[in-house]
C-alpha cells in the first residue's frame, strides 16, 4: 500500500487538481523524488537547490513534524499520511 500525500492548493496545478496523491518511498527524500517523477516541477517548489525542504514548507508524517523526527531521512511505511503545509505569514493582528 502506498503513502498518501496531501497536496496544498498552490501545488495542485502540478497534480492536475488532485488534493491527494499516492507515492512510495522508504523515507521523505525518496517520497519527494517519487513525487517529482510523477509530477514534474513539484520538487523545485518544495526543495531548495541543495535538495533540502524549503524553510517555509512544513512536512507532517501522520500529524508529526518531520523536523523533529529525522527531516529528509524520516522513514515512511505503507499506509502513512504526509501533509505538505506551506507556512502562512503576513497580515495584521489587532487585539
Amino acid at each position: 500500500m502506498p503513502i498518501t500525500v496531501r497536496i496544498p492548493t498552490p501545488l495542485r496545478t502540478l497534480t492536475k487538481g488532485a488534493d491527494e496523491v499516492t507515492v512510495e518511498g522508504e523515507n521523505i527524500k525518496d517520497l519527494i523524488d517519487n513525487l517529482e517523477a510523477n509530477y514534474k516541477g513539484i520538487k523545485e517548489r518544495i526543495c531548495d537547490s541543495d535538495g533540502q525542504i524549503r524553510r517555509f514548507i512544513n512536512f507532517y508524517l501522520n500529524d508529526e513534524d518531520i523536523r523533529f523526527m529525522g527531516d529528509l531521512n524520516t522513514p515512511t511505511k505503507d499506509g502513512d499520511h504526509i501533509s505538505i503545509v506551506p507556512a502562512i505569514a503576513g497580515g495584521n493582528y489587532n487585539i
